[in-house]
């Protein structure tokens, strides 16, 4: 499923979900107590006491900033003093927050349901005995690296020479079924042409760092990052068991072997565009072009159905890889893979492995001082593997329903707020004005949690195997998620489990979507008043909406197809206000000399500036139609400043330059700072709530307006 989210990493904001990247690669570390199915003494206990930051956060104003000047320094100039980073952390800001809010949710849950007990039902006993075998780092010890071993082996008893790379496909299948991305991407996706049918679809990959620039760039910092991962692969490559000369030289080739990789892959801003990364050809046509590989032996080994076509998203990767492939020798290759078992695995390994990789991802990669605590990445990673299990105790839980209904109503306002918005746009044709309604009109909202839950009744999971649980809940996902290659699309289907804090819009499905976890304080406080909810929560839902409307979600019809329903002056206009947009933030300098990238930031910095202006229109119509008096001031504002205050203050932040760098190289989203005043400063209303001057640093003559 391909979809466009707010989140940071992968949604929105913080890049932080109940299940984050690193949770769902480390959700089966540890075990608990085996016998009794109870959490270790300390090590599924916390002390820590997390809460929300309020809606309205009156210690994070800096009253004594002119809004007009610093519009973020004035609403969040507080933020960074109050709130310190912790030192398991990148940053701090509303998402982090509610994140840890989420987790201890889902730990006290999740320590009552590992505590066993005969009324337990077969879903929660599957989410106990994950999360008690997720605990007990005794037990990962004593294993040993025993769990792994049989994979260990079979890539050691490669042939040498082209015999054993034409065995390769087979294993790599094996691999991949097992979560570890070696080599190449493999999966499933909506027909970007027929968004009715699900289809194959083959990506670059196998990639250690973020992205290929990371291999590439030649700046300091660049160097010192290609020295210390050379360096973490030698070390898990000793730690496994090889000779430390052995493991350097090893070490050498492989990131050799990944910067000819990286060489041959696409950037990040160009695959943004799914003009640039559909390419659907007969799996024949495919096959012939990666010849003499046998890529049927692989599609078994992965277990994927039978396959007539699949989109070659990136033509240009798969003749590097080959010719790669071909004169790198197997000594590489295979220390190339067992590097990757052993970093897929880092937190079902034994704790020197653990510990290693975070060294590097972590401590060095994203200045992240600590490690978060076990109970912390147990709890995440659960959701991250039985999310849907997990989630449904979450929703009965803590998801009031009156939460939803509120919602509704929002996201009806902000889409009637966009049917307004179109009819406005001077520069839109009626022609195209037509189609976009058609395509509003047409957007799903799904609020909270699916209408049904997944069947996780096949996944064997156990109180005492860690890389077990790990292991069949991973083989599970990959075999639900290949099996619908070749039938109809389930719209009902959520691309994100219940207690995630984000929100993600998809332009296959032209749905937007807002899972409970990020429908509680601060985004979302049915005790707070319209005008911080709308600045908060309905900003968010004005930003998925549209991004249906960015210049990814444009190409899309209000059917989910890639199609182009403009016409060509239309898209022209578009493009010149588009550019304004590439050009502000483009400008921005984000640490040291590295700016945002404006082009790789247009899609959400679009919904930034769109979302801001449909909230505030709907918040206007509902605050009229509730007879509130916008000049009533509460905390000393009045309501259209609470307004613009609960929107700026989604984006209060305090985070590690580390943590900011990678962002600004690799993510689609501004650092947070930007997003609040980069929107801000186009917003039609901000001058007149806070009696700014024409041509101050918020209110530029020239502003940028998409939407």
């Amino acid at each position: 499923m391909r979809v466009t989210k707010l989140i940071r990493t992968a949604g929105w904001g913080a890049g932080v979900t109940a299940a984050s990247v690193v949770a769902m690669a480390l959700g089966a570390g540890a075990c608990a107590a085996a016998q009794s199915l109870a959490p270790a003494p300390g090590t599924g206990a916390t002390t820590e006491k997390y809460l929300p930051i309020p809606g309205f956060d009156t210690t994070s104003i800096d009253a004594s900033v002119d809004p007009c000047n610093d519009f973020y320094k004035f609403a969040c100039g507080k933020f960074e003093a109050n709130h310190p980073i912790p030192a398991d952390q990148t940053a701090v800001d509303q998402f982090y927050a509610l994140y840890n809010v989420n987790t201890q949710a889902l730990n006290g849950i999740l320590t009552k349901e590992a505590t066993g007990g005969a009324s337990r039902s077969a879903d929660e006993r599957k989410i106990g005995d994950y999360y008690a075998a997720c605990l007990n780092t005794d037990l990962i010890d004593k294993k040993g690296l025993a769990p792994i071993e049989p994979l260990l082996a079979e890539i050691d008893g490669l042939s040498d020479g082209m015999r054993g790379k034409l065995a390769l496909p087979t294993l790599i299948g094996k691999l991949q079924r097992l979560g570890i991305g070696v080599f190449f991407g493999f999966g499933e996706q909506q027909d970007f042409k027929d968004a009715t049918k699900q289809i194959a679809l083959v990506s670059q990959g196998g990639l250690g760092l973020p992205e290929k620039d990371y291999y590439l760039r030649t700046g300091a910092k660049d160097i010192e990052i290609r020295k210390q991962y050379e360096e973490h692969i030698a070390k898990m490559l000793t730690l496994s068991g090889k000779p430390e000369e052995k493991a350097k030289k090893d070490a050498t080739a492989i990131l050799a072997f990944e910067t000819a990789l990286a060489k041959g892959s696409m950037g990040v801003t160009e695959m943004r565009d799914p003009e640039k990364i559909y390419h659907l050809v007969p799996i024949a046509k495919f096959e012939a072009s990666i010849s003499p590989v046998n890529f049927g032996q692989f599609l078994s080994a992965i277990h994927s159905p039978q396959i007539t076509e699949i989109n070659d998203s990136t033509p240009d990767f798969f003749p590097v890889l080959v010719r790669e492939v071909r004169a790198t020798d197997m000594e590489t290759l295979k220390a190339y893979m067992r590097y990757q078992v052993l970093s897929a695995n880092a937190g079902q390994l034994p704790k020197k492995f653990d510990e290693e990789s975070f060294d590097f991802f972590g401590r060095k990669l994203s200045g992240q001082p600590q490690q978060k605590a076990r109970w912390k990445r147990c709890s995440n990673g659960v959701n991250g593997t039985l999310g849907e299990a997990l989630g449904k105790v979450y929703v009965d839980q803590y998801f009031a329903g009156d939460s939803k209904t509120k919602m509704l109503e929002m996201v009806h306002d902000i889409e009637s707020a966009m049917d307004r918005d179109i009819d406005s746009l001077d520069w839109m044709s009626a022609t195209t004005k037509v189609r976009a309604k058609e395509k509003l009109h047409g957007v799903a909202n799904k609020i909270g949690y699916p209408d049904k839950w997944r069947d996780y009744s096949s996944v064997k999971i156990s109180p005492d195997d860690a890389f077990g649980n790990s292991e069949h809940a991973t083989e599970f996902e990959n075999d639900r998620e290949l099996n619908k290659i070749g039938k109809p699309v389930d719209h009902s289907e959520w691309g994100m489990t219940p207690p995630t804090v984000n929100a993600y819009y998809d332009p296959s499905m032209n749905d937007i979507n807002f899972p409970a976890g990020i429908l509680q304080p601060s985004f979302y406080d049915k005790n707070q008043d319209d005008a911080v909810n709308y600045g908060h929560i309905g900003a968010v839902i004005g930003h998925e909406l549209t991004h249906g409307f960015d210049d990814e979600g444009k190409k899309f019809d209000a059917k989910g197809n890639l199609s182009d329903w403009w016409t060509a002056e239309d898209t022209k206009k578009f493009e010149s206000r588009t550019d304004c947009l590439v050009k502000e933030y483009g400008g921005f300098t984000a640490v040291d000399d590295v700016k945002v990238n404006g082009k790789l930031t247009l899609g959400e910095n679009t919904a930034d500036n769109g979302g801001l202006v449909l909230a505030y229109m709907a918040y206007l119509e509902r605050a009229k139609a509730n007879g509130v008096d916008l000049m009533a001031k509460k905390d000393g504002y009045t309501e259209p400043q609470r307004f613009y205050i609960g929107f700026a203050q989604n984006w209060c932040e305090n985070a590690r330059p580390e943590q900011v760098r990678n962002q600004v190289l690799t993510d689609g989203h501004s650092p947070d700072h930007f997003r609040a005043n980069g929107a801000i400063v186009n917003q039609p209303g901000f001058a007149a709530a806070f009696s700014c001057k024409k041509g101050a640093p918020m209110v530029p003559v020239d502003a940028c307006r998409v939407w």
